[in-house]
């Protein structure tokens, strides 16, 4: 039986959340389908614009995506800070973008001004900001507006009702630095890893090549994330790594997986790894084995049993695996 959601998500103890949404039956829904010969590889660019329109609105950060043919992987961090700091009006505005708010906050936000409501309309206004900004921070709302949107979409495309997804989204807590970097080397290396790419730079619709382009105009990615050396003046939000080491990472292990040689595990030679303090082999093994190895919250064992006990869970799935690879 499925977890409740509130025992797979607890932004008091972690920021970092992986999501993956599955076609129906697996179904080509999202790229060409080779038993039908018919080509749905422009809905993965739908997805993509999606991602980035909510990451503008929401107080939720895009670290890591991957669009394939029939799934999508996201890495988020809920900024529930940022949040906070909105004023009722920019609260309203970001939920505009998505929904057709009620008349009384249409009216507000055409020119009206609060002297001019009666005070249960401002009650009202109060309330509706507080539920828009509850909203605004949740991963499940993320989710469900990413993909109930495309569902739509693709069910108008095709003249057709029915689920374009399976259940609901999956999601896993990432708790510490070395589930992180895993984790987005897992996400972004996955075009790779199924043979739909043979590079970074071609892995289309991924976050690793639109941060790639975006580095080799100067640019910092407008709808990502940034790492510590990549951070826009006025944020404070970054990933905890910086942006070449991370790549110079990438590139290494996509050297090895690509490489045949003689030794099962040669070293990686890597700052980063070095500061994650994991071994070349258990980097191999968890980037390439993410999702088999760990089917819950991921992390080091003292990590994963606070999150247990925060969540109210009785047990730590895969605790096994995070001790003999994560330790």
């Amino acid at each position: 039986m499925p977890l409740p959601r509130y025992k797979q998500i607890n932004t008091d103890v972690t920021p970092y959340y992986h999501c993956i949404s599955r076609c129906v039956r697996q179904s080509y829904l999202c790229g060409r389908d080779n038993n039908t010969g018919i080509n749905y590889e422009h809905r993965r660019k739908w997805i993509q614009d999606r991602l980035h329109k909510l990451s503008q609105a929401f107080a939720i950060d895009l670290c890591a995506y991957a669009v394939m043919h029939n799934h999508i992987h996201v890495v988020l961090h809920v900024a529930k800070g940022r949040a906070e700091g909105w004023s009722m009006d920019e609260v309203l505005l970001r939920w505009r973008m998505f929904y057709k708010c009620p008349p009384l906050v249409q009216h507000y936000l055409e020119g009206g001004s609060e002297s001019e409501l009666s005070p249960e309309e401002c009650a009202e206004l109060q309330r509706l900001s507080s539920l828009y900004r509850s909203r605004l921070q949740s991963i499940s709302w993320f989710m469900r507006m990413l993909n109930e949107y495309i569902a739509r979409k693709a069910n108008k495309e095709d003249d057709c009702k029915g689920y374009f997804w399976e259940r609901r989204f999956r999601s896993q807590a990432i708790l510490d630095e070395k589930a992180l970097a895993a984790v987005m080397a897992y996400v972004d290396l996955n075009p790779i890893r199924a043979k739909i790419a043979n590079s970074l730079t071609t892995s289309n619709y991924t976050s690793i090549q639109y941060r790639l382009n975006a580095q080799r105009v100067n640019k910092t990615p407008k709808f990502l994330m940034p790492f510590e050396d990549c951070i826009q003046q006025g944020k404070k939000s970054h990933i905890p790594f910086k942006l070449d080491d991370y790549v110079a990472l990438l590139k290494n292990t996509l050297a090895r997986q690509t490489k045949k040689v003689a030794s099962p595990f040669p070293k990686l030679t890597n700052s980063l790894l070095k500061r994650l303090g994991m071994t070349s082999q258990n980097w191999q093994l968890v980037t390439n084995n993410f999702e088999t190895l760990f089917s819950g919250p991921v992390g080091c064992p003292d990590a994963m049993t606070d999150f247990a006990k925060f969540c109210g869970r009785s047990c730590r799935p895969n605790v096994t695996n995070a001790t003999r690879y994560l330790s």
